[in-house]
């Protein structure tokens, strides 16, 4: 959630400062906050220092856990062969989007702190360009995570030949060649300028510059959240109709068990994403259409935590795969404490061994004691 600033667009104050994921306000798909030389980084109001100081200390603990967790996630799915399955590879994707996405946040936070944009136009165009990466790479991903439980629980025997890890890999391609649609534009567009002492990094859209920023957020509220969360219900409601209908959708209870397990985790994660990102995206709506007073303390204050609570999405996630596999909790328990799973296979094989030993051991006499 980078901050950004539209030329023509700022009030009498001169200094506007927006979102990356929300980007760019009025030059981009999100709002630009705007304050009388009272921002939170640099600024006189105390208020405004503090929430200088809270978003900088929440994005640095998303910044670790995010980057961490996430590349851990991507780590495991790498590392062990039985991770490698098809809702794994899309894991795989979301966890590079927010990965890239917590990348940012250091940037972003010293942009609070200094009141200027010190990185240069280069670093200017990857951030605003990887926050709209992120957005529609994540919701598409998660979209397609959707459509694939969908199959796997209400057309099992087409699932076979859908929902392998090749087609899952192919899909990831095409979701970030889709996204590029609006990555590279953004690339293209993001400049910085120079403004009363104050460098800024922000979108210039073409003119008229107002109606590409309005028609901007309308399309991202409609392709990157509207569109996808009506795919992802009705592919729920259909899934939760095929479960209540049948009580085996495998023929065995032990597969049936790990099917609802996963259906349930991809539940997990696509709600905690549309809970993170819905404020953000009515705020957006309502910043746009509706004629609100801008400067209100109250409403910045809303804009910050709907901005934060976006970002913290991108390390909730690994959390959340901890907690809801097991296969995900092993990995992230061998990779944490690497020693005390040694032993642990250690033990296992030695107590297999004298299994053996003990079984070898008694089958002469066993053999001897049988009749002839």
């Amino acid at each position: 959630m980078e901050l950004s600033t539209l030329p023509g667009a700022e009030p009498d104050s001169g200094f506007f400062f927006n979102s990356s994921r929300l980007r760019d306000w009025p030059g981009g798909p999100f709002p630009n906050q705007s304050v009388n030389h009272t921002g939170p980084a640099g600024a006189k109001d105390p208020t405004s220092i503090i929430i200088a100081i809270a978003i900088t200390a929440l994005y640095s603990v998303v910044c670790v856990v995010g980057l961490l967790g996430n590349v851990l996630v991507m780590y495991g799915i790498v590392r062990y062969t039985k991770m490698k399955t098809a809702t794994n590879i899309y894991i795989f994707n979301l966890a590079l989007a927010d990965a890239l996405a917590t990348s940012t946040l250091p940037f972003q936070s010293a942009k609070y702190l200094m009141e200027t944009w010190p990185f240069g136009e280069l670093l200017c165009k990857v951030v605003l360009s990887i926050d709209y990466y992120n957005m529609f790479t994540s919701i598409f991903t998660l979209t397609m995570m959707s459509v694939d439980r969908y199959i796997a629980v209400c057309h099992p025997v087409k699932a076979l030949d859908f929902r392998t890890p090749a087609k899952a890999k192919i899909i990831n391609v095409c979701i970030w060649v889709l996204s590029s649609v609006i990555g590279v534009p953004i690339m293209v567009m993001a400049v910085t300028k120079s403004k009363d002492g104050i460098v800024l990094c922000m979108l210039q859209f073409p003119d008229p510059a107002m109606y590409w920023d309005t028609v901007t957020k309308i399309c991202v509220f409609i392709f990157a959240f509207m569109v996808p969360i009506l795919v992802i219900t009705i592919c729920y409601g259909l899934m939760i109709l095929r479960l209540k209908s049948v009580r085996l959708l495998s023929g065995s209870k032990e597969k049936d068990r790990n099917l609802r397990r996963i259906t349930r985790m991809v539940l997990v994660v696509v709600a905690a994403f549309i809970i993170c990102w819905t404020p953000i995206h009515i705020f957006v709506i309502v910043w746009t259409l509706v004629d609100i007073d801008k400067k209100n303390p109250y409403v910045l204050a809303s804009l910050h935590f709907c901005i934060a609570l976006g970002y913290t999405n991108s390390s909730l996630n690994p959390v959340l795969y901890a907690f809801l596999d097991e296969n995900f909790k092993r990995c992230f328990r061998e990779f944490c404490l690497p020693f005390r799973s040694r032993m642990e296979q250690n033990s296992f094989s030695r107590a297999r061994n004298t299994t053996r030993e003990r079984v070898s051991t008694c089958t002469p006499s066993e053999v001897l004691n049988k009749p002839a």
